[in-house]
């Protein structure tokens, strides 16, 4: 199947989402009125808003068949054009004077019911896609571990819409590389060893320039179809390169005041309700009502980490936790499952020491013993641990296994690369459905 046909299947369902989320507008502020009605009176003017939101969604590349719904890319593209569309929109109306109907409402439900329909259809058409659509070809140069962990990745997300075509073992195969790319109808090439910079290597690479063909390096394309960076693949260039100081300046200021006031906020609302936490907490068992612990923070700096107590006091050697651990107690199952044990981290955020997105924050003997075992391991410590992160979204449970915690690690150095208010949206969000569903610990 063509990209151009997969395109066009994009483009007729959002157009589709376009008309559901107009006429589910109309039924929500109308239901007393035959909607056949109000459809035929809006639907002039909000047709120009449709070839507004496409326009946008056009020239900002949500066709990109390469975008994933769970990319932080995704999601900023998918803000940006719901901004811009909707001040398009508004000044349309605006200077629309003719038009019949009052568009202020009915234009901010339609806004509200359309990104939600929108990212409902573009994440079924990714799984639609990897499930029924025939995917785009891939070849891989080099042969080795990584090749096989890659072959294996793609194997379990057919969702990214890559199969696995072609592998180039050692550079004499590269000799006749793109007449082999071209006959494979390969999509995109992804370079997991360079064989020493290889000058054939390259030649070949420049011969292909003239073919509409994506090349990846592997640290690259793993992160963009994992959402880990694979910590064996990268040296300090990698970190000189992705993570130098300075470049989130604002970015970190902006995150301050919003953990600062948002905390606030939360502590604010919540604090009525912290005696009856504490006498619930007083009452499963002999111990103190707060559990205290230190950590280790940004620039390598202790503070005492805070948390409604949810073990038994007796026989707790303070090992990390396991997953149905038998020290928790009973209610402390409960305040696991909705984090609500986590609540007086708020103090932690309040005071600087933490802040919501970010790394999990580990104890010292912890962490002196894993930088032994894993390269890199001290840079997750850059910035400030937060109350969850894109590891904690992960769907996996992670133990404090130095198998977890290098895995733990590439989520971590991803948020580190990649950290922006949009994906702090995304996690935040991903956490309160993983609290809605009961998926706390």
């Amino acid at each position: 199947m063509s990209h151009r046909f997969k395109k066009l299947i994009l483009f007729a369902g959002d157009v589709a989402a376009l008309s559901g989320a107009l006429f589910l507008t109309l039924a929500i502020r109308y239901p007393q009125t035959a909607w056949n009605e109000r459809w035929h009176s809006h639907w002039p003017s909000f047709s120009v808003i449709f070839l507004i939101w496409l326009i946008i969604f056009t020239i900002n590349d949500l066709y990109n068949l390469d975008l994933r719904v769970n990319s932080r890319q995704f999601l900023r593209l998918t803000v940006n054009t719901a901004a811009v569309s909707s001040l398009l929109s508004i000044l349309y109306f605006y200077l629309n004077v003719q038009s019949a109907i009052a568009p202020k409402t009915n234009l901010a439900i339609f806004i509200v019911v359309f990104l939600g329909l929108f990212f409902v259809w573009r994440g079924l058409y990714q799984l639609i896609r990897g499930a029924f659509i025939p995917q785009d070809n891939l070849a891989i140069i080099g042969f080795n571990q990584r090749t096989e962990e890659l072959v294996a990745a793609l194997k379990q997300r057919p969702a990214a819409g890559y199969q696995t075509a072609l592998i180039f073992k050692n550079p004499t195969e590269l000799t006749d590389l793109a007449d082999s790319l071209k006959i494979k109808n390969i999509r995109a090439v992804v370079i997991v060893d360079d064989f020493g910079q290889s000058a054939i290597l390259r030649q070949a690479l420049f011969d292909c320039l003239a073919y509409k063909i994506t090349f990846f390096s592997y640290p690259d394309f793993y992160e963009l179809l994992t959402g880990k960076i694979p910590v064996e693949a990268i040296d300090a260039d990698w970190f000189l390169k992705n993570l130098r100081s300075g470049q989130k300046n604002y970015f970190d200021f902006l995150k301050r005041l919003c953990d600062f006031f948002g905390a606030l906020t939360i502590f604010l609302i919540s604090l009525p309700f912290w005696p009856f936490l504490a006498l619930a907490v007083k009452s499963s068992g002999r111990g103190p009502i707060f559990f205290r612990q230190t950590r280790l923070g940004q620039n390598e700096q202790e503070f005492k980490i805070i948390k409604f107590r949810t073990m038994r006091q007796e026989n707790n050697d303070f090992t990390p936790t396991a997953e149905n651990d038998p020290r928790i107690t009973r209610f402390g199952y409960f305040l696991r499952r909705t984090r609500l044990d986590e609540l007086p981290q708020v103090l932690n955020i309040l005071k600087g020491e933490m802040s919501f997105i970010g790394p999990r924050p580990e104890r010292p003997e912890i962490i002196k013993e894993l930088e032994k075992k894993i390269p890199f391991y001290k840079t997750r410590l850059l910035i400030k641990p937060g109350l969850t992160g894109w590891d904690q979204i992960s769907g996996r449970y992670h133990s404090a296994s130095p198998e977890d915690s290098r895995e733990k690690l590439q989520y971590d150095l991803f948020y580190l690369k990649q950290r922006s208010l949009y994906l702090d949206i995304a996690i935040a969000l991903r956490t309160l459905a993983t609290i809605a569903g009961g998926g706390g610990r």
